[in-house]
């Protein structure tokens, strides 16, 4: 990958809204940018199969149908209207195809309010270092804002979302149960921390 000073920000704004949503951003390979209704089959490829959903809950079920996308893809542009940057959801796009691989987020994670990175792709997108590009991106903004570090919340048995998350450089800081109900590790990344992307990997 080349230089990653010369990714693009830019506001994105959505019909009936007049404030500026997520930021736009754009790396080598992807794009990732604020969530429309439109999206709703293709974000099914993600959050409606059983390997990715698995993962998600109980914060979020498994969506079981393009209708209840939808009304998932409703809530999430209500709520990203009333989120102060760097936080927001963002839909993940190859730029080559502007195919739809997943979804990102950068979302403050009680009790303690800090940023936690996140990222779901469908499973056909794994495997190509996809998830590593948009966490160093993610990651990125939010330093650029002024977030001192994010955080990661993993499972002690999701290995794949484990090496993705040391492939980002992040610090393994230990194990809570205060978070979503679970017991999970927390990993940690600062600015200084922040190298760059290796591919092809989740």
């Amino acid at each position: 990958m080349g230089s990653l000073g010369g990714w693009i920000r830019r506001s994105f704004h959505r019909p009936g809204y007049g404030e500026p949503m997520a930021k736009e951003l754009v790396t080598e390979r992807l794009l990732l940018r604020p969530w429309i209704i439109d999206d709703a089959a293709a974000a099914l490829g993600s959050y409606g199969d059983s390997q990715v959903a698995r993962w998600l809950v109980p914060s979020m079920d498994r969506v079981p149908d393009v209708a209840a996308m939808r009304l998932v893809l409703q809530q999430w542009i209500a709520e990203d209207a009333r989120m102060t940057p760097p936080a927001g959801r963002w839909a993940v796009e190859l730029r080559e195809d502007r195919s739809l691989v997943g979804g990102a987020t950068l979302l403050p994670l009680p009790p303690d309010d800090e940023y936690e990175v996140g990222w779901q792709l469908r499973p056909d997108a794994w495997g190509h270092g996809y998830a590593t590009e948009t966490g160093q991106e993610l990651a990125r903004w939010a330093f650029e804002q002024g977030i001192e570090q994010v955080i990661a919340v993993v499972r002690p048995a999701n290995g794949r979302a484990t090496a993705m998350v040391r492939r980002l450089g992040m610090e393994w800081v230990g194990e809570t149960d205060k978070y979503h109900s679970l017991h999970l590790q927390v990993y940690r990344l600062r600015p200084a921390d922040l190298t760059p992307p290796t591919y092809p990997h989740q």
